[in-house]
């Protein structure tokens, strides 16, 4: 195998594992921002956990993170305004890198 041939290999399964593990990261914020939610709307064991699976499953719905946030914010209502959940997914989304990058 040629040099080239090894770097091109190296390149395909660095772009993988950053695929990989950016949807991780993802996933992981939106279970934390589900259990959040989960607490505001009084949702506690597997309800709680039942319930961030049910926000992780709608970043499924479109590109981006919308449909979490729209998620989210039908179902707490007045229990949270856009600028707390926003600023929440935010905050989730560093908390979920973070627990990724120390599980690596």
């Amino acid at each position: 195998m040629s040099t080239f041939d090894d770097r091109e290999n190296a390149f395909e399964n660095k772009f993988a594992h950053d695929a990989e593990m950016q949807f991780k990261a993802e996933a992981r914020a939106n279970k934390l921002l589900g259990l959040w939610a989960a607490g505001l709307l009084g949702k506690t064991g597997e309800d709680a956990a039942a319930y961030a699976v049910e926000v992780i499953k709608s970043d499924f719905e479109e590109a981006g993170h919308e449909d979490v946030f729209r998620k989210v914010a039908g179902d707490l209502g007045t229990r949270a305004d856009e600028a707390t959940i926003r600023a929440k997914m935010a905050e989730c989304a560093v908390e979920a890198k973070r627990q990724i990058m120390n599980e690596v």
